[in-house]
């Protein structure tokens, strides 16, 4: 039987770390930290995006770009790390200067926006596949992490839940809707770098919501041995997910569907009235959608029932 994303990564690639007193956290969590003073850590994250898995053959190369790096700065963002500098491997069937130059143009735009270098990387021929690495900077000591959010913690999750797993929709022809935003949001995700920075010294617990809401919150409860409920009415959803909800029925496409790359985090409820403020004025919201609790799993609470919820989210080889 063929192995799980996350049980082949276990099964052969982690590995106790062998004393570098550089290596504060390895495989594990959004990003690998390393400290090289008392001041300062380095958070390290790397995403692959391949033609036909991560974005559709033919799709806008300018998009191509950006996404790229979005969902690098997605993983820094979730640590609570200020973005630094990149690295860029990209492999390509041929070399085609007019695909390049919109793909630079996507890239660099969203660079722009976080003061990001790209460092260095490597240009091969093969099928179209992106590797980005990004790194970044978080005090030491103050990086968000998937392994310590604690009992009667409340979930948060930035932005609107389900868009990008509508616009998958869309694109595969399974929806007839064309809404410019809905497949924005698939395309040109926005990292939350913004809300990432305000959560320091606040979140007990952080993760990007790459794989849906009930995989990337499994991973949180997971790593931190805890349980959690979760209140369907209140998840923060857009019109036209609604509408799709309404008309479908498939009430399940905001806890399943990915991509949408918000931060989901945990806070103790002492601090939530403070940290609302320090979001209050984010173009996007922040909403409290459930409690962490000493149960196992994930319960979500819709229709006054309680539904036990699997955990999965997207893996590849399953």
């Amino acid at each position: 039987m063929a192995l799980s994303e996350f049980d082949l990564i276990e099964r052969f690639f982690v590995r106790k770390n062998g004393g570098n007193p550089f290596i504060r956290l390895g495989i594990g969590d959004d990003c690998a930290l390393l400290g090289f003073d008392d001041s300062v850590e380095l958070a390290v994250t790397t995403d692959t995006m391949v033609e036909g898995v991560h974005f559709f053959s033919g799709a806008d190369s300018e998009a191509v770009g950006y996404k790229a790096l979005a969902v690098n700065l997605s993983d820094l963002a979730s640590m609570g790390a200020e973005p630094v500098c990149a690295t860029l491997a990209l492999t390509m069937p041929q070399s085609d200067a007019s695909w390049l130059r919109r793909f630079a143009r996507g890239f660099f735009d969203l660079a722009q926006v976080w003061s990001v270098e790209l460092i260095g990387g490597d240009t091969t021929q093969g099928p179209l596949t992106i590797t980005v690495q990004a790194m970044g900077t978080v005090p030491k000591g103050e990086a968000l992490l998937r392994s310590t959010a604690r009992p009667a913690d409340l979930i948060y999750v930035t932005g609107y839940l389900g868009d990008a797993g509508l616009g998958v929709k869309i694109e595969q022809n399974e929806v007839d809707c064309s809404d410019a935003a809905v497949l924005n949001r698939l395309h040109r995700p926005e990292p939350r770098v913004d809300a990432g920075l305000r959560l320091r010294g606040v979140a007990t617990a952080c993760i990007d919501l790459s794989d849906g809401l009930a995989g990337d919150l499994g991973h949180i409860l997971q790593a931190s041995g805890v349980g959690a409920i979760i209140d369907w009415d209140k998840l923060p959803l857009s019109d036209a997910v609604r509408h799709y909800i309404g008309e479908s029925r498939d009430w399940e496409l905001p806890l399943r569907g990915g991509d949408d790359y918000e931060l989901c985090f945990t806070i103790p409820a002492s601090e939530a009235a403070a940290m609302e403020r320090r979001m209050a004025d984010l173009r996007y919201p922040c909403a409290c959608v459930g409690v962490i609790d000493r149960s196992d799993g994930l319960r979500v609470l819709k229709d006054s029932n309680r539904i036990q919820f699997s955990l999965q989210g997207y893996e590849h080889f399953s």
